[in-house]
């Protein structure tokens, strides 16, 4: 289902249900040891998705680790994100040669908790996102903020090794193209000799479910395509 969001340069692989036969590598299992069930199939079948996503890729299976801070670790050559929700599991990975970061985000098309909208985002974005629900109620708008905020963290986070809190990057929603855009308050990371002030990337609600991604191209990629996802640069 994501693949409909994303530039043909990556590939992905994404399921709905938790597969009896996934397994794991050793190393994998020693991760998950003594996880609660649900956290172990979230893990599990997210690690397939990541395997099946590797095979499309021509990229030998390989254990997919997390990092200190829950990030997943890829093989050399390898950039990735994944993403797991009730009801979905998916895994976007390009070679580093064409990509130089991407995020992605599954959430329910639900209302966030009490309280927590406060939390994730400024005033500017509640006040957008009250314009949009006037304009739309299908999509619990709220909810696609989270999602493509949490996809914005997973595009900085290998790029700087660095947390980015909620309030740090302040989003503009384009419900007619099923855009997003994410302008950083904060200093950015230099890559390729310029400093990135923010990313935009796609979103999709469909089947009771909001996915959002963002996929930054490298230079050269980005000298021969036009992306979805791209550098915002000032």
């Amino acid at each position: 289902m994501i693949e409909s969001i994303l530039p043909p340069y990556v590939v992905s692989a994404d399921l709905s249900e938790d597969p009896p036969e996934a397994g794991l590598f050793p190393e994998e299992e020693q991760v998950i040891e003594n996880a609660v069930e649900k956290r172990r199939r979230e893990f599990t079948t997210a690690r397939l998705c990541a395997r099946r996503a590797m095979s499309e890729l021509g990229v030998p299976p390989a254990p997919v680790l997390p990092g200190a801070r829950g990030e997943p670790r890829w093989p050399s050559g390898v950039v990735g994100s994944l993403t797991h929700c009730a009801g979905y599991r998916g895994a976007v990975l390009g070679r580093a040669a064409d990509v130089t970061t991407i995020g992605i985000d599954a959430e329910p098309n639900d209302l966030l908790a009490e309280g927590v909208l406060e939390v994730i985002s400024l005033p500017e974005e509640r006040d957008h996102l009250r314009e949009l629900s006037r304009r739309d109620r299908r999509v619990h708008w709220e909810r696609l903020l989270f999602s493509a905020k949490e996809s914005v963290y997973k595009a900085w986070f290998p790029l700087t090794g660095l947390w980015l809190d909620f309030e740090e990057a302040r989003l503009e929603i384009d419900p007619e193209r099923g855009a997003f855009q994410a302008r950083l308050l904060v200093p950015g990371p230099h890559v390729n000799g310029s400093e990135v002030t923010g990313f935009s990337g796609r979103w999709l609600v469909r089947n009771g479910l909001i996915l959002t991604a963002i996929v930054v191209p490298a230079p050269a990629t980005l000298a021969r395509t036009t992306p979805p996802g791209k550098l915002i640069e000032s």
